[in-house]
């Protein structure tokens, strides 16, 4: 098989973008990458949480933000009820505690479905990709640049790398699963 490392790369990046996604689901554990997505008004400009407090957990269903400059701490907790995280922030004056509770069985089959629909996204994308390299070969063949036999050969190689992105697509949403379901 040839190298196609420009769709190969964007294909892992499809890949890692689906995992940064599947991060942010709330699986029933305290986990700080579902705080990834959610910014805060500081001095005038959106910031990551992480940028301006530590997180901690100190017991599996719960997480502990503790701002650097406690001025900060109100509007932590605002953009905490702005997103859809579905939890209600704690505030003791010095940081915010999230009790995750216990998904219900609803919930969680909600949750499956939407890694579901990530990992259908995300096999689109990979697809999308591989038609973008044949119409690049396509266009290269009758450019007189490539053979015809070099064109099949390239289409059979990008199928190749199709299917075995979309396979590890596969794995991570079903890692995803078996983490919401054995909770």
């Amino acid at each position: 098989m040839a190298n196609y490392p420009e769709f190969e790369n964007k294909m892992k990046k499809t890949c890692e973008a689906l995992n940064t996604t599947l991060a942010t689901i709330r699986a029933g554990r305290a986990n700080a990458a579902v705080l990834d997505q959610i910014t805060v008004d500081y001095y005038g400009s959106p910031t990551p949480i992480q940028q301006v407090a530590s997180v901690s957990t100190p017991d599996p269903r719960s997480l502990f933000i503790q701002p650097w400059d406690a001025s900060v701490l109100k509007g932590i907790e605002k953009a905490i009820l702005a997103s859809d995280l579905g939890i209600n922030p704690q505030n003791d004056g010095r940081g915010i505690r999230l009790v995750f509770p216990p998904l219900t069985e609803e919930r969680r089959r909600d949750l499956v479905k939407q890694t579901k629909k990530y990992g259908e996204e995300s096999k689109v994308a990979i697809r999308n990709i591989r038609r973008d390299a044949i119409e690049k070969f396509k266009k290269q063949q009758k450019a007189s640049e490539m053979t015809e036999d070099d064109y099949k050969i390239a289409e059979k190689d990008i199928q190749k790398l199709t299917d075995d992105f979309i396979k590890e697509i596969d794995k991570i949403t079903e890692r995803k699963e078996k983490e919401l379901t054995e909770i």
